[in-house]
């Protein structure tokens, strides 16, 4: 029996695949449970369309995230810090800081979550951040420190 799995299920496939099952692990299982429906020909058009559509979309974002990371690219932040004479900052840069001056600078909303800094950051001077966009695409972002 051919069945179109609707959702991801472990050790079988993915959402939008067309697998082979035995009857009754698809009649009694799948389809009941809602994991799949029966690979009819229109079932089978309609995965084929929503699979256009993914790729579609897929396509837009990557886009749409090659934009944000030219503009990234495109210089250092700025981002300000309270210092001591001697040049130190009181407490550290934080991922929050670095949103914040992305946000301000850039234009781009970014989460701190995704934000990691690579070197401690104590004093005056230029440093990295690591951005990670998810499905493996990763950036490291310029940033210089100065006094308020």
């Amino acid at each position: 029996m051919q069945v179109i799995l609707i959702q991801d299920v472990n050790n079988l496939g993915g959402t939008n695949e067309l697998i082979t099952v035995k009857n009754g692990y698809g009649r009694n299982y799948l389809i009941p449970q809602k994991f799949a429906v029966e690979a009819s020909p229109s079932n089978v058009k309609m995965m084929e369309e929503r699979k256009k559509q993914q790729a579609k979309k897929e396509a837009k974002l990557l886009a749409e995230l090659n934009s944000v990371i030219a503009v990234l690219n495109n210089g250092a932040l700025k981002i300000g810090a309270k210092t001591g004479t001697s040049g130190k900052i009181f407490g550290s840069v934080t991922t929050v800081q670095i949103a914040r001056a992305i946000k301000e600078q850039k234009g781009y909303e970014i989460d701190r979550r995704r934000i990691s800094i690579l070197d401690e950051v104590k004093e005056l001077g230029t440093y990295k951040a690591k951005i990670d966009f998810g499905n493996g695409t990763e950036i490291e972002v310029e940033m210089e420190i100065v006094s308020e």
